[in-house]
């Protein structure tokens, strides 16, 4: 099989990959080639408006496990191949020298057994860093059961590292991933952890001690393969958080690639609305101060369709409101539906020079359109504004439909868009 259809294959079988992040890491050029850059996701819009690329494959699709839900295990009849560890550097260094590519992002199937598969990465991420002087991002998979030391290995060559939970329990993860296992999971997730802890001490010690997976790590699951509640997900994201250091969680609507009786039947299309409501929660976790059990609780278990998690806390709680923009807490702000970090903290900036009132607001950047159930200033609600649930929840419901059940992401094309089956011989052979 030539390169180019390795290329093909191996991209084409890591699209279900959502945590393709290439943020949060900051390395210095010291002679070598490649940049970072702060924001960004694959083939999306950086902070700075600049578009990143990754070159998003697998290593090999080869692989050991039979997961139910992946289109690349042991009993599908799919094409099979693998790079060679030279092959996946040479691509990646001359992809990136024709500016097709920013940085990496490589997951693999796994190849005899996690280590040896890990021992093939590694091996690749040392071409390109020692020989090729690659000083790039590169966002690494961790594969579940791989050993301590090749995870402290990797660590020192990467930005960012991560190990995909995959399912909400360890009762699901036992029924469609046999092979995998919670303990699998976690143990090279606390070493992770555990590991950029050191380096961080080490760094505040010795100002060029060795960095260690800088922009931290993340994890991703699939949402709707199991019977898990949004509770249930959202308790277990908290606690990744809190227990793992986790920088990111990413959720995965569930795709169904394989005809399997251990998995769910979908007639119409993923749930790409609960997906995106556990997004929406996840930001009000890391950002907005919140705790799982005050988004959702035992008696209502599963997130309002028609309303974000923000606005849906704040009508099950409007014995909290109005909240008074001119004197209310920080902590309070940004709990009002309409009011984000931003905008709260210039809030708080302002309010010491001046009242505010809410043509103020408006240019500070607060949403009124759903602010105004929920706040006063100086005293008086805003014109024609009655502050109620039954009048809000009315008014939000009108408004939720803005997101678009029909919409799914679709990562860009290296094939369809750039790069010929010449342009791959070329960056290989070094003519171009």
């Amino acid at each position: 099989m030539d390169i180019f259809e390795k290329l093909e294959i191996l991209s084409e079988s890591a699209k279900y990959d959502a945590s393709c992040s290439s943020s949060g890491s900051n390395r210095s050029k010291n002679g070598s080639v490649g940049t970072t850059f702060k924001g960004g996701i694959c083939h999306s819009w950086s902070s700075d408006g600049r578009c990143i690329s990754l070159l998003k494959v697998l290593f090999t699709n080869y692989c050991e496990y039979d997961c139910a839900y992946c289109i690349n295990r042991k009993s599908n009849d799919v094409r099979r191949t693998a790079f060679t560890p030279k092959e996946l550097a040479d691509l990646t260094i001359n992809f990136y020298k024709r500016n097709y590519i920013e940085g990496l992002f490589l997951s693999s199937g796994v190849l005899k057994s996690p280590d040896y598969t890990m021992e093939l990465i590694i091996k690749s991420i040392e071409i390109l860093r020692y020989e090729y002087k690659f000083n790039g991002y590169i966002h690494a998979k961790v594969i579940p059961g791989t050993s301590p030391e090749l995870v402290e290995k990797i660590g020192l060559l990467v930005d960012r590292l991560s190990v995909n939970i995959e399912m909400p329990s360890a009762k699901s993860l036992e029924k469609v991933a046999p092979q995998k296992s919670k303990n699998k999971i976690l143990t090279p997730m606390r070493a992770i952890q555990q590991h950029n802890q050191q380096s961080k001490y080490n760094l505040a010690l010795y100002k060029h001690a060795p960095k260690f997976s800088p922009a931290g790590q993340s994890t991703q699951m699939i949402v709707g393969a199991s019977n898990e509640s949004d509770l249930h997900i959202l308790r277990l994201t908290q606690g990744l958080y809190d227990n793992y250091s986790l920088k990111r969680v990413y959720f995965s609507a569930y795709v169904p690639v394989n005809n399997d009786k251990l998995l769910p039947a979908i007639d119409t299309k993923p749930p790409l609305l609960r997906e995106h409501r556990l997004y929406q929660a996840d930001w009000l976790l890391r950002f907005y101060n919140f705790r799982a059990d005050e988004i959702l609780d035992e008696k209502n278990t599963m997130f309002n369709q028609f309303l974000d998690p923000k606005c849906n806390w704040a009508l099950n709680n409007m014995h909290l409101f109005p909240c008074e923009v001119n004197t209310a807490p920080y902590e309070m702000l940004l709990r009002v539906p309409g009011i984000g970090v931003t905008s709260a903290k210039r809030i708080i900036s302002a309010r010491k020079i001046a009242f505010l009132d809410f043509d103020a607001l408006q240019k500070i950047g607060v949403v009124l359109k759903r602010a105004q159930f929920f706040i006063t200033c100086k005293g008086k609600s805003a014109p024609y504004v009655k502050i109620d649930r039954e009048n809000a929840e009315r008014y939000l419901i009108g408004q939720s439909t803005g997101f678009n059940l029909d919409y799914q992401s679709e990562q860009l094309s290296l094939f369809e868009n750039r790069i010929t089956r010449e342009d791959v011989y070329k960056c290989v052979s070094g003519q171009m």
